[in-house]
């Protein structure tokens, strides 16, 4: 089982609507993305499906950094295949960001390929 966020670190995550991330092992600057956590855990989807964008990245490096609060985290990437989770994200997503400007990324997040970017961030082993 991957290691797991400290409650303050979830707690973060959870009240925050934009987490930082430096994706892989390139230098360059945190991008700003939506963040969700499901069952105690931290989950991100990709809006962007570009090549050399953070989800390629992450899930092809497999690392990377968060900006929680004003904590820089060393993180590890999952891909999430698990269907289940995948609605509990989509659950999470639509609560969350529940704002009238919001419901088109959140109907976004739901379906096909950027629903297939769910990831689960955790913290790198040191």
């Amino acid at each position: 089982m991957p290691n797991r966020f400290d409650a303050d670190t979830i707690a973060a995550a959870d009240k925050g609507k934009i987490l930082g991330i430096r994706a892989g092992s390139e230098p360059h600057k945190f991008i700003g993305i939506w963040v969700v956590v499901v069952q105690g855990r931290v989950f991100v989807r990709s809006w962007e499906m570009t090549p050399n964008g953070w989800f390629h990245t992450i899930a092809r490096e497999k690392r990377g950094i968060v900006q929680i609060g004003d904590r820089e985290i060393p993180i590890r990437a999952i891909v999430t295949k698990s269907e289940r989770l995948k609605a509990a994200v989509d659950e999470a997503y639509a609560a969350k960001y529940n704002t009238k400007a919001s419901m088109k990324y959140v109907k976004g997040f739901s379906r096909g390929k950027r629903r297939d970017t769910t990831t689960e961030l955790v913290p790198a082993a040191l």
